[in-house]
């Protein structure tokens, strides 16, 4: 009886707890319900402890007559009502918490990982997962670590890159964002920067309470689109990572895929993996257009013809092509360390059915699909002729998928056919055998990408 009577009062202070208003209310409702279920059980396991020993204590302590019905089947019907009612106060006490963090249940902590290369749709996929409230996403954290390890003495090999690369990724999906003190420059002090790359392309960054007032004399290099904010406070931020449901990291510069089984296989993620491709074609022109200073020799030699075209830059074609190409095929071989976490896809499907690929890879991640990410997709791939720059993520994308191949020298496109034939048989990319087949649109360079993809 002391517990029928304690109910009411915890109840009142759950009602008490859902008149606050501060941050903390949501967290002491889920504490306060976990106290009421636990409080219910013991109900339930004392009641049940009394009709074993005296099928007639229940009926006595009410003051009524002892039923007719045999003590064991008079047992079971009260243990029956009695759970069918805590099961309904546990129903109602979970909607309402359901209710408090969103309407929804956010379900396991995810690590989602979009690995691609320079100019392959990679910062409008990324996107897709920045709009989603839920997620923690960092645009090219990795940006300041290859800096870093370019300019050491002597460089680093592919290999030590690939090791340093894998090793900071696995810190930052735990959101120890302290990792990246070791490469930003100049080095942080008192963990406030004002250069990390590229802040303002995760949205995470500019929101309170991450976003603090800006500062006087303070000049942020990579800022924030929408509001001023102060300078990147690492603890901050590292706090915001922690308090999201998801993280999702966005980078062009892991290209080995395998070295990526020790974080597949550790037990604090659950990591999955979105590889983005694109034809290489496409990619070259757009890098020729992006980084024009590296890919002067390829623009003398395809405008005038004069000057050959050096072997060098066409063995790291077919190295850049190879290494995306063995990534690929062992994650399409599903190895047991892989299988259900590696998902390959085209830009050019994303180009054509953003929402429904966006769809897709929310559905391979196990991420809920929000109105959010819907609603900045139909403005984003909508978008005016004028809005198409180098580096924008508003695309028209029905239309630029293919623009490349009306204004790329045939010539061009051959000498990537040539280098890059093994990649784009697998991933589907027709070759084009004359200047009038590469231009005409009613040929189409694709073919139907393959259920097996997704792994």
């Amino acid at each position: 009886m002391e517990i029928r009577r304690a109910l009411p009062q915890d109840i009142r202070e759950l009602l008490h707890f859902l008149k606050m208003r501060s941050k903390y209310a949501v967290l002491l409702v889920f504490v306060v319900s976990l106290v009421i279920i636990e409080k219910e059980n013991n109900f339930l396991s004392r009641v049940s402890d009394r009709l074993k020993q005296s099928p007639q204590a229940l009926a006595e302590a009410n003051g009524t007559e002892v039923s007719p019905v045999p003590a064991e089947n008079g047992s079971l019907a009260s243990l029956q009502e009695l759970d069918a009612a805590f099961s309904q106060l546990r129903n109602h006490l979970h909607n309402i918490t359901l209710q408090l963090a969103g309407d929804r249940d956010p379900g396991p902590r995810r690590h989602i990982l979009l690995m691609a290369t320079t100019r392959t749709g990679s910062s409008f996929v990324g996107e897709f997962f920045n709009q989603q409230g839920s997620i923690f996403y960092l645009f090219e954290p990795l940006w300041h670590v290859e800096k870093t390890v370019t300019f050491l003495p002597g460089g680093a090999s592919a290999v030590g890159s690939a090791l340093v690369y894998r090793d900071v990724l696995k810190q930052l999906f735990l959101c120890d964002l302290y990792i990246l003190e070791n490469f930003i420059s100049p080095a942080p002090e008192g963990h406030l920067t004002p250069f990390l790359f590229r802040r303002g392309s995760s949205r995470s960054l500019c929101e309170e309470p991450v976003c603090t007032p800006s500062a006087k004399k303070v000049f942020e290099k990579y800022y924030c689109k929408n509001r001023r904010c102060g300078p990147l406070n690492i603890t901050l931020a590292a706090q915001a990572c922690r308090g999201k449901q998801h993280v999702a990291l966005k980078t062009v510069r892991v290209r080995q895929l395998e070295f990526l089984q020790p974080l597949v296989e550790d037990p604090r993620l659950d990591l999955r993996i979105i590889q983005l491709v694109r034809d290489p074609r496409a990619v070259l022109a757009s890098r020729m257009v992006a980084f024009s200073g590296k890919y002067e020799t390829w623009k003398k030699w395809a405008s005038e013809g004069e000057a050959p075209l050096q072997e060098e830059e066409v063995q790291r074609l077919r190295g850049n092509c190879e290494s995306i190409r063995v990534s690929a095929e062992l994650g399409l071989r599903r190895p047991g360390w892989l299988r259900g976490r590696y998902m390959l896809v085209r830009y050019e499907d994303v180009a054509r059915a953003p929402l429904q690929k966006a769809e897709d890879m929310y559905r391979f991640a196990g991420l809920p699909f929000t109105p959010q990410v819907e609603e900045w997709i139909s403005k984003n791939t909508q978008a005016p002729l004028d809005g198409n720059g180098v580096y924008s993520t508003c695309k028209n994308s029905s239309e630029q998928f293919e623009k490349w191949r009306f204004s790329m020298p045939f010539k061009l496109a051959q000498v990537v056919q040539d280098a890059c034939a093994p990649a784009m048989q697998l991933f589907g990319y027709k070759l084009a055998s004359s200047p009038a087949e590469l231009a005409n649109r009613s040929f189409s360079l694709l073919e139907e990408a393959q259920p097996s993809w997704v792994t």
